[in-house]
């Protein structure tokens, strides 16, 4: 859903989770002086969060992987059962990929490298709380070789597929159901044209800018590829576009 013409002006609630006091300092002195972040709690372990972040109720969550018994997957996997509409952003270093690449698939709307500047944090936060993700590039390409349909495991059918009349009727010049698996509601040109970029690693605000349409709309038009995929999320988004032949990678 867009958010209403002054969402701007209101902070977005933030959580932040770290076990190392000296680092957890470090990242609330950051956000001084940034009125659109509001730290709204902190948390030095995973079983600490749960319960802050229940009274709480943050937008996004801060989160470190590197936990103390409790580990930060869990703590994604914990959050998102239990409070869907926190995002969670995951705080990482250079040689946790694999683990990141874990949280990602427990729910995580994205990472950051420790060491990044506060500017791209707040921009990060931002993306994720508008509903994008953040992922860099070559966990993107990791993340699509995991959940990607080989072809000789998902044989397409020699005889086109039958399309309900509904959904036929429905559909824009071109845009046929797919000969892997059919849509009932196809995407459109310009929802597919998204769906790659997001496959690519784009962010909302690099698609609005390529593509000359605004955040909300392509906010829009990803709320449709979602509804019309039946995911929640861009990792499941671009993983149904290339299991249905959508997309190429």
């Amino acid at each position: 859903m867009d958010p209403t013409p002054n969402a701007a002006a209101i902070p977005i609630r933030v959580f932040v989770v770290e076990d190392q006091t000296k680092i957890l300092k470090n990242q609330l002195r950051l956000f001084e002086g940034h009125p659109d972040i509001d730290i709204v709690g902190t948390a030095l372990s995973g079983e600490a969060a749960l319960v802050e972040v229940e009274r709480d109720q943050p937008d996004v969550l801060l989160l470190d992987l590197g936990l103390p018994r409790m580990s930060g997957i869990d703590v994604t996997r914990e959050v998102k059962a239990r409070f869907p509409k926190v995002e969670i952003l995951i705080f990482t270093i250079f040689d946790e990929e694999d683990k990141v690449l874990e949280a990602v698939k427990a729910g995580a709307s994205g990472y950051l490298l420790k060491g990044a500047t506060v500017d791209k944090i707040v921009e990060a936060i931002k993306e994720v709380r508008a509903g994008g993700t953040v992922i860099q590039p070559n966990l993107a390409r990791r993340l699509l070789r995991h959940f990607r349909v080989e072809p000789d495991t998902a044989p397409v059918p020699t005889e086109p597929l039958p399309v309900a009349p509904s959904a036929a009727e429905s559909a824009p010049a071109g845009e046929e159901a797919s000969a892997h698996e059919p849509l009932l509601k196809p995407l459109s040109d310009r929802e597919r044209e998204i769906l790659q970029l997001i496959a690519k690693g784009v962010s909302n605000s690099e698609a609005a800018r390529l593509l000359s349409l605004s955040k909300a709309t392509i906010r829009t038009h990803l709320e449709h590829i979602y509804r019309k995929l039946e995911v929640t999320n861009r990792v499941e988004a671009v993983t149904e576009g290339i299991r249905k032949g959508l997309i190429s990678v």
